[in-house]
């Protein structure tokens, strides 16, 4: 890097524009023409030498030399934030919008109340979450629809930022009424040969028994697998009408546990506790509200096993 003589609002609007992936969304929130968008970041790439951003469409995205730069340019603007509100006194709230992505488990189970607690420190932010499978959750991100996933497992792509932030267990449940109601304990074999109810392809429950059976030899082609359900509330209520068992997040059939309605056993030897995760794109700037809840999501949830 030769030089930067460019001033505040053109790091402002490389900003925004890296965290909304577009020049005319960074146009309308700033308040300015595209052609004025354009202008100050042609300034800055001029200034640096390099191109800041890959430009696919209407869409852009951050080169290596953005990347760098937008973790500089975060730096700068946040100081200038605080000085303001050192030496005005002046209180500079977080404000923006901040897209989310959750798979069934922390979407249902954890997402609402944390939200709740989020939104009533930081109501200038506008919050729009979407609750789907893991794969699904893990595409938003890496496409740039969601600047945060929760999910409940891991990919190999290496764009990819996973954070554990807690651990959730497994159950094989049965009906209340099943023939191994008062057992605690069943073997892998006799798991195999039992009709099973598992969610659809893409499900983080799914991926972990997978996991599970694979470090045993098997693979789920060895399960008895009457039905694949698309949510969990399905997956139960084929358990409650006797369809077949399951294995399912602890979370997700609590209340059911609680009044009797399904029973949980162990399977021996077969360790079904896995990490949830809050998933981030390296490749994508997080806006500073994003950044904001990243930080609070994981002060309230820190019992990972990793």
């Amino acid at each position: 890097m030769n030089h930067l003589d460019a001033q505040l609002p053109h790091l402002e609007t490389f900003s925004v524009a890296a965290e909304l992936c577009s020049f005319t969304g960074a146009g309308k929130t700033l308040k300015l023409t595209q052609a004025a968008v354009s202008q100050r970041i042609r300034a800055l790439e001029c200034s640096i030498g390099k191109p800041l951003f890959h430009r696919q469409g209407g869409r852009v995205s951050l080169t290596d030399a953005g990347i760098q730069l937008y973790g500089y340019a975060q730096q700068i603007l946040n100081l200038h934030r605080e000085a303001r509100q050192a030496v005005a006194g002046e209180e500079v709230p977080l404000h923006g919008n901040l897209s989310l992505a959750a798979s069934s488990i922390p979407g249902q189970h954890l997402l609402p109340a944390g939200l709740c607690v989020f939104r009533n420190r930081f109501p200038d932010v506008a919050v729009r979450a979407s609750i789907e499978d893991s794969m699904a959750v893990l595409d938003r991100v890496e496409s740039g629809q969601a600047h945060l996933g929760l999910v409940g497992q891991q990919t190999e792509r290496g764009h990819f930022h996973f954070r554990p932030f807690v651990s959730d267990e497994l159950l094989l449940i049965v009906n209340a009424d099943d023939r191994w109601k008062k057992r605690q304990r069943i073997r892998l074999p006799d798991l195999l040969r039992r009709p099973i109810v598992l969610r659809e392809s893409g499900s983080g429950s799914r991926w972990c028994l997978q996991q599970a059976l694979l470090r045993k030899g098997h693979t789920l082609d060895d399960l008895n697998v009457t039905l694949e359900l698309g949510s969990n509330e399905a997956v139960k209520e084929a358990v409650l009408n006797n369809t077949g068992i399951a294995v399912l997040s602890r979370l997700a059939v609590q209340r059911e546990l609680d009044d009797g309605r399904l029973i949980s056993l162990k399977i021996q030897d077969v360790d079904l506790v896995r990490d949830l995760f809050v998933v981030s794109d390296t490749r994508h700037a997080l806006p500073r509200s994003a950044q904001t809840f990243l930080q609070f999501w994981l002060a309230s949830h820190c019992t990972a096993s990793a």
